[in-house]
């Protein structure tokens, strides 16, 4: 299954305190979202769409645990992450909030804007320039992603749906 999907472009080193700022983690998640990534790309609350992906370098979500870095960026729309290489709190707590991250191979041309398709299932993202191979979820991981998230996984596990 192949979805359209438009791209936002971020380099390495993206922490979690730039993705959730601490200083509006007191604020409800709809507030907290307006706030997400303003120091490194100026509107991207408002310019993010439901369905749209990003696309990063090495280390994305690195610094503090901040479990609403990858709740913020659902809860803005972002269906999927693509980058070099993840934190690995920042890689669990996404499958934790149904948020598909992916682990991108090789080399691509993209820029911010782009329209690509991703394939889930064929682990690739299709430009008019690349196609971008990734390293997906596996295993439980992929059905939490697929359930929306653990507690809706846990619910269904329990029967509680």
């Amino acid at each position: 299954m192949s979805e359209l999907a438009r791209v936002f472009i971020f380099g390495d080193d993206v922490d979690t305190d730039t993705i959730a700022p601490g200083g509006y983690l007191h604020l409800p998640i709809e507030a907290q979202k307006k706030h997400c990534l303003e120091s490194i790309y100026d509107g991207f609350s408002d310019a993010v769409k439901e369905g749209d992906i990003i696309v990063a370098g090495e280390n994305f979500g690195n610094g503090s645990s901040r479990e609403q870095a990858p709740l913020i960026l659902k809860t803005l729309g972002i269906r999927a992450i693509f980058a070099r290489s993840f934190s690995r709190l920042f890689f669990r707590n996404a499958i934790n909030v149904g948020l598909y991250p992916g682990i991108i191979r090789g080399n691509y041309e993209l820029k911010d804007g782009d329209e690509v398709q991703v394939d889930l299932l064929n682990h690739m993202i299709l430009s008019a320039k690349s196609e971008i191979l990734f390293i997906p979820p596996d295993g439980i991981a992929l059905e939490i992603i697929n359930s929306g998230g653990m507690v809706e996984y846990a619910r269904k596990m329990l029967g509680k749906n």
